[in-house]
């Protein structure tokens, strides 16, 4: 049926013939085609820059918490406060692979707090092993360096799996240390500053070295393969906790030849 109105039968009547619809010339076609279709801007990948950048920022964080924990003296207290606090964030970051700065930051306060009253209680009963261990963890991570950027030791899968594997036998002595120290006296030895202790120290502190490869080679490979340069702040996270984990065992190990003289 027809409608009665006029306007809108114009109107349908309009678009039934195309009016009001220009049909586009063959330039406007060919410049439609021309037109590249819209893309998000590309991400800008991680960079060896990056990395250094980040490193610097996540582990001075660490140091500067340190100092101010060295000079309050704040206490073992807030050592342990520490010790919890960085432990839960470390396990978040890693097992969400997480480039949250805040989060790693926010380690880098936490542990800074633990070293730095673990190291103000070890420099007042043994003076100077502090700056040794320092130097000899920065000696340490050139030694690496060196070592992965000529190629003596290549990061394989097999050698990862090796390093891991290591790794967990070491935490899992060191569990086992823990709880049979509430029976027996220094627990199984690992710590009592005997040979097992010398041999664990060396074992823990070698290990630590390692995993400074798989660090360089992880962080290799992000670079080569394009990854976001988001991924920078988790490439220095890793690096910051393999340093620590070196520079407490130096800490330790040295504190045995000090006691022992």
């Amino acid at each position: 049926m027809e409608s009665k109105n006029p306007v809108f039968s114009r109107q349908a009547k309009g678009q039934q013939q195309g009016w009001g619809v220009p049909t586009p010339t063959p330039d406007q076609l060919q410049g439609m085609y021309n037109t590249p279709s819209y893309a998000p801007p590309a991400q800008r990948t991680m960079t060896i820059d990056d990395v250094v950048v980040r490193g610097f920022i996540t582990l001075g964080t660490l140091v500067v918490s340190a100092a101010v924990a060295w000079v309050l003296n704040l206490g073992m207290v807030a050592a342990i406060a520490g010790v919890i606090v960085g432990l839960i964030l470390a396990l978040v970051i890693s097992f969400k692979s997480s480039t949250n700065p805040v989060l790693i930051l926010g380690y880098s306060v936490a542990y800074g707090v633990a070293v730095g009253v673990i190291s103000h209680v070890y420099n007042d009963l043994y003076s100077g092993i502090v700056f040794q261990a320092v130097v000899g963890t920065a000696l340490a991570f050139a030694a690496m360096l060196t070592v992965y950027s000529l190629r003596i030791i290549r990061v394989t899968p097999k050698f990862t799996k090796f390093v891991v594997a290591a790794a967990l036998g070491l935490m899992g002595l060191a569990l086992i240390n823990l709880v049979a120290g509430f029976f027996i006296e220094d627990g199984i030895g690992i710590r009592s500053g005997g040979v097992l202790a010398y041999v664990f120290s060396i074992a823990a502190i070698l290990i630590g070295c390692f995993f400074l490869l798989l660090d360089f080679d992880e962080v290799e490979r992000g670079v080569r393969n394009g990854a976001p340069e988001k991924y920078s702040w988790l490439m220095a996270f890793g690096l910051t906790v393999t340093l620590v984990w070196i520079y407490l065992e130096i800490l330790r190990l040295l504190s045995y030849f000090s006691s022992s003289d």
